[in-house]
C-alpha cells in the first residue's frame, strides 16, 4: 500500500497546505453552487451526468470571476480613500464569497441584450513581492 509521507521540510510542508486549502476551498464553493437535488446528479444517462458537471463548473467560474471584481473595485474604493492595501493582503483574500449570491433570487432576463460594461483588468498592487516561499493563496 502507498501511503504518503508527510514532508520534513517545513516550507514545503506550508506550501503543500497551501495549495490543499485553495482546492478544498474552491470545492466548497463549487458545492455551494450546486443546487437542485441537493447537488445529486440522479440521471443515468453520462452525457446528461457530464453536462452537469460541466454546467456547475462554468456557473462556479463565472461567480468567481463576478466576485474577483468586486474585489478588485473593492481594492480601488480604498486606495482611492488613502488606504493601502499591500500584496500579502490580497493574497489572503478568496474569491469564493457566497454573502451577495442570491441562488434563488429574482433574475432579469431584459438585460441579456445589453452589452457588458467594461472592466478594468489591471490592479495598481506589486505581486512580484510575493515569493514561492510565501505560504499565501497566491505563491
Amino acid at each position: 500500500m502507498f501511503c504518503a509521507a508527510v514532508p520534513d521540510d517545513p516550507q514545503m510542508r506550508r506550501r503543500v497546505t497551501a495549495a490543499t486549502n485553495k482546492v478544498e476551498a474552491y470545492n466548497g464553493f463549487s458545492e455551494w453552487v450546486r443546487f437542485g437535488n441537493r447537488g445529486v446528479i440522479t440521471d443515468n444517462d453520462p452525457v446528461e451526468q457530464e453536462k452537469a458537471v460541466k454546467f456547475n463548473a462554468l456557473l462556479t467560474n463565472c461567480l468567481i470571476f463576478h466576485n474577483t471584481l468586486d474585489i478588485a473595485e473593492a481594492v480601488r474604493r480604498l486606495r482611492a480613500e488613502g488606504w493601502k492595501v499591500e500584496s500579502e493582503d490580497l493574497a489572503e483574500v478568496l474569491p469564493y464569497l457566497t454573502e451577495k449570491i442570491m441562488r434563488f433570487g429574482e433574475y432579469s432576463t431584459h438585460e441579456l441584450d445589453l452589452p457588458p460594461e467594461a472592466y478594468e483588468p489591471r490592479l495598481e498592487v506589486d505581486f512580484t513581492r510575493l515569493g514561492p516561499d510565501d505560504s499565501g493563496l497566491l505563491s
